[in-house]
């Protein structure tokens, strides 16, 4: 079952006997995780039917125990083991996960890395109950999130809005909600969410950004180069270095995949790199053309070259700010 499916169930009043959520990314644990603690248990029932234990404070023996309670003037009781992860055994539960108590919501939250998908406890509770795995998004797959997760509050997005917060705020999904959610406060039902918008909620400018310094490069536009980078110097907590650089390697890396692509078309193009507009696909067609395979080439070395200054690993650059190496790349690029 998927994360949509897992919270339609628990909203209905649907619950398995023992969930096991584990992964990388922590949002979606947690957001089961409450989904389950809101709805397996009336408010008036918690008090003598829900326990809530941590992982480095327990073990298998006193989760057993109390999973296999009876629930007192309730239909079910709820054991909650948060920080799952640092119980340190988790498989001397599946003497118990190879007969979970019917009576008994008992949800494991493993965060932060995965489980092996062969181990035992895993196979026995996916037969008894619900295993789900909670990856973290590629980059390329936080606008879509974004998208929906505001489509949820009855708001709308534009593609390269969404994109353009995705870039700034990373892939940490609890970071980005929290922003959104605060970002939904000063917005009302069915808008749209602008760039503005997000520049006043957020503190994300829509005329200096990287997409912008993505395009400003792309058009050999020096003027509007050294105007944005002057800006992430004035702001520098808001544009660290090596962001700029990731985000950087990533444009220019589509714009030396596109020269592999030939004649390819438009549609072609979108797919091979994961573009979302014709619009987009053009301006990577004439950054391509100011930026031929070598030229490409040669800045795509410029950017590991100043990934390794910008964390102290190249002495020349030692005693030098992030402003002075980002102006010393940016010309690097311009002039290639």
């Amino acid at each position: 079952m998927n994360y949509t499916d897992i919270l339609k169930d628990i909203k209905a009043g649907k619950f398995m006997p023992i969930y096991l959520l584990h992964g990388d990314e922590a949002y979606f644990i947690d957001k089961i995780c409450d989904a389950i603690e809101e709805h397996a248990l009336q408010e008036h029932e918690r008090a003598f039917n829900q326990t809530i234990l941590y992982g480095k404070d327990t073990d298998h023996l006193t989760i057993a125990d109390a999973a296999r309670r009876f629930p007192m003037m309730a239909p079910r009781q709820l054991v909650l083991v948060k920080e799952a992860q640092d119980i340190k055994d988790l498989k001397t539960l599946v003497p118990y996960a190879k007969n979970p108590s019917p009576q008994t919501v008992l949800v494991l939250c493993y965060k932060h890395k995965k489980l092996n998908t062969t181990s035992e406890i895993v196979k026995i509770i996916k037969e008894n109950g619900l295993v789900f795995q909670s990856k973290t998004l590629y980059d390329n797959e936080i606008p879509e999130w974004i998208t929906g997760y505001l489509a949820a509050r009855k708001l709308s997005i534009a593609s390269q809005t969404a994109a353009l917060i995705g870039e700034y705020l990373g892939t940490d999904l609890s970071k980005i909600a929290n922003e959104l959610d605060k970002l939904s406060l000063s917005i009302p039902a069915g808008a749209t969410i602008s760039a503005q918008d997000v520049e006043q909620n957020i503190g994300i400018s829509r005329d200096y950004n990287v997409f912008e310094l993505h395009k400003a490069l792309g058009n050999r536009n020096v003027l509007q180069a050294n105007r944005i980078i002057n800006y992430f110097g004035d702001n520098p907590k808001n544009n660290p270095l090596p962001v700029i650089i990731g985000s950087l390697y990533g444009y220019f890396s589509k714009v030396y995949q596109l020269s592999e692509l030939g004649q390819a078309t438009d549609k072609e193009v979108m797919e091979k790199l994961q573009l979302r507009s014709v619009y987009a696909v053009r301006d990577y067609r004439t950054a391509a053309k100011n930026y031929p395979r070598s030229k490409t080439e040669q800045i795509i070395r410029v950017l590991k070259e100043y990934d390794l200054k910008s964390k102290g690993v190249d002495y020349s650059s030692t005693g030098k700010s992030e402003v002075d190496l980002l102006k010393e790349m940016t010309w690097r690029i311009l002039h290639a």
